[in-house]
């Protein structure tokens, strides 16, 4: 008795801490809401900042031993300078033109009148969400010695020969711009659709020309969705390999196929992780660089920051010189506008004078960018569209225009195995990888959306990591952890690295659509004696079920339409769809292929279809 008496006060006082620090840590967690933002967290730091980490510390370890062998290898070596070079100059050119061509194609959308507008959004997001492997399969097509460019230039006898029109940089370039494109419009949508129209309008009443109208106060309002799509091409065209590798020659290789290549043929572990360290080092630059001068929250749709941290004199000579330059381009296209209208005949004059009293619009004045429009859209849908007159082809070659009519190319893929098996296994993982990316990401998106807190920017910045971060870093970092968990191979391993290039996704969509929903709902509900849990089954996720199932669907598409990270966790075994089209069509180019394309083509534009439905929904 005496022993117990004398032990039992000690181990309450050893006890006692613990217990109020388990209560203080609960008592924080329920005051600050950080439950709904630890799942994505905790995932992301297992499944992104953990691969990356060991990444980081296989470069230093040359031979097992502590050493920068590695990097002056890398940046020793002429080849892999001349390789660096190459891949940020694709990278450069590949923004400048796909922002610059996606501009007027976003400033159709905007001011596109509603019955119009679904119909134009529809035309971007088809290619958009269409495989890659499909789009770079069209310029092969497109491109290829007996296709319809050579075709087309031999008809009109500007050339008696086929040309090489493959395997040279502008092909890269080319299907580079053709598949950032999209990119680029969506991003500056985003930012567009918010601008107040009613300001180009007031400048006209004053007696601004429509020409100085957009260039001096619309585009320096867009400018922050012209930024946030430069940035998204940039750091998406640095880790891209599929068109690289596909239209490209062996003058144009890019650093994520030199990653590749020393992991499946070398399983150099050191040197890859050099090379990806260099490349997440420049991404992760310009990714500070754009979130002090515009804001991480432009993003979500929110109001851009104003570049607080940076020096005010820095800005004030940039803003100098910007609106110098768009004064001069102002008066470049008045004079431009100017030489026109005299061209004009004396009955479009007369015209014009009986309607002057009815000043346009400014978005009526941009018959040029509507051109430039029409023509970006068209150059956006004909590499798909090609794909398939020539899925019904008799001939086994791909040529053009195609020979007789057959079915022929559709049996043999459903009839393979191989495809089938593909197929369900693709729908199987984006299904579980939709379903995760929902649960783990809505609590997230409902942190960031209804609370402010200290670390808001710094938590949107760590679940928008796996859209900056190069894919090819991410497959080999998946590859590197999940050899030592036994998942290579397995469709769980799939699921989990899909689910983390899904999350900003979700996050992103979910809080796009927490945007526009009332708050005074859940406080009516909860006023009239409703829990929380039941506020948000029966009031919220009701309300919310058409956006939800929107970023369900962004999810299953990211993870049905992903390649890289099925190259190196599949194994060689258990192929998704898009790795076995890639097996397919870096062996043997043939109709089979254009089938392929064209069911995935179909299978896009439903989903598409069905996403717009649910967005029509969620605003009636």
């Amino acid at each position: 008795m005496r022993q117990t008496e004398l032990n039992g006060p000690a181990l309450v006082n050893q006890k006692a801490p613990l217990t109020r620090a388990w209560r203080i840590l609960l008592r924080v967690l329920r005051n600050s809401k950080f439950y709904l933002g630890a799942p994505i967290i905790i995932y992301l730091l297992v499944t992104l900042a953990l691969p990356i980490t060991q990444l980081l510390g296989l470069s230093f370890q040359p031979e097992g031993k502590l050493g920068l062998a590695h990097y002056s290898r890398l940046f020793l070596s002429p080849v892999y300078l001349q390789v660096l070079a190459i891949t940020f100059k694709t990278a450069a050119y590949t923004t400048l033109f796909a922002v610059v061509g996606g501009y007027p194609v976003a400033y159709l959308i905007t001011f596109a009148p509603s019955k119009f507008k679904s119909s134009l959004l529809f035309w971007v997001l088809l290619p958009f969400w269409t495989s890659f492997l499909v789009r770079t399969f069209g310029w092969m097509v497109l491109l290829g010695r007996n296709g319809m460019v050579n075709q087309i230039l031999a008809l009109t006898g500007m050339t008696e020969a086929p040309l090489n029109l493959l395997y040279h940089f502008p092909a890269v370039l080319t299907g580079m711009i053709h598949a950032m494109m999209p990119l680029a419009i969506l991003t500056m949508l985003s930012v567009m659709k918010n601008i107040d129209r009613t300001l180009p309008r007031a400048s006209l009443t004053l007696g601004a020309k429509p020409a100085r109208a957009f260039w001096t106060i619309y585009f320096p309002l867009s400018l922050p969705g012209v930024a946030a799509a430069a940035l998204m091409v940039f750091v998406t065209s640095i880790g891209f390999f599929i068109t690289p590798a596909l239209l490209g020659g062996r003058k144009e290789i890019m650093m994520t196929q030199i990653i590749m290549d020393q992991i499946q043929s070398t399983l150099n572990w050191g040197f890859a992780g050099a090379v990806s360290m260099l490349l997440l080092v420049a991404v992760l630059a310009v990714f500070v660089l754009y979130s002090r001068l515009i804001g991480l929250s432009s993003f979500a749709g929110e109001k851009p920051s104003t570049a607080q941290h940076a020096p005010r004199y820095t800005h004030m000579k940039i803003r100098r010189a910007g609106y110098w330059i768009l004064e001069r381009l102002a008066d470049l296209f008045d004079g431009l506008g100017s030489l026109w209208r005299h061209a004009r005949s004396w009955s479009d004059r007369i015209r014009i004078k009986k309607s002057a009293q009815k000043r346009p619009h400014p978005e009526q004045q941009g018959w040029v960018l509507r051109i430039a429009a029409i023509a970006m859209l068209a150059f956006l849908i004909a590499p798909i569209l090609v794909m398939i007159p020539i899925s019904f082809t008799e001939s086994r070659a791909i040529d053009w225009p195609p020979r007789g009519f057959s079915l022929q190319w559709y049996e043999a893929v459903f009839d393979s195995p191989n495809w089938s098996h593909a197929a369900i296994r693709s729908i199987l993982i984006g299904i579980s990888t939709g379903f995760l990316s929902m649960l783990i990401g809505t609590p997230a998106a409902f942190l960031l959306a209804r609370s402010n807190f200290r670390w808001k920017v710094a938590l949107l910045g760590f679940i928008l990591t796996p859209m900056i971060v190069p894919r090819m870093i991410l497959a080999i970092g998946f590859f590197y952890l999940f050899a030592k968990l036994g998942l290579v191979g397995s469709m769980f391993g799939l699921v989990l690295g899909h689910t983390t290039i899904a999350l900003p996704y979700v996050v992103i969509t979910i809080m796009a659509v927490l945007k526009n929903y009332d708050v005074q709902l859940d406080t009516a509900a909860q006023s009239l004696g409703a829990s929380r849990l039941k506020t948000l089954r029966y009031i919220t996720f009701p309300i919310l079920s058409a956006g939800l199932a929107s970023a369900f669907l962004f999810a299953f598409a990211t993870s049905f339409d992903e390649l890289t990270i099925a190259l190196f966790v599949t194994g060689g075994l258990s192929a998704t769809l898009p790795k076995q089209f890639w097996d397919e069509i870096t062996l043997n180019v043939s109709p089979t292929i254009a089938a392929v394309s064209t069911c995935l083509f179909f299978f896009v534009a439903i989903i598409i279809g069905c996403a717009d439905r649910l967005r029509r929904h969620s605003v009636k």
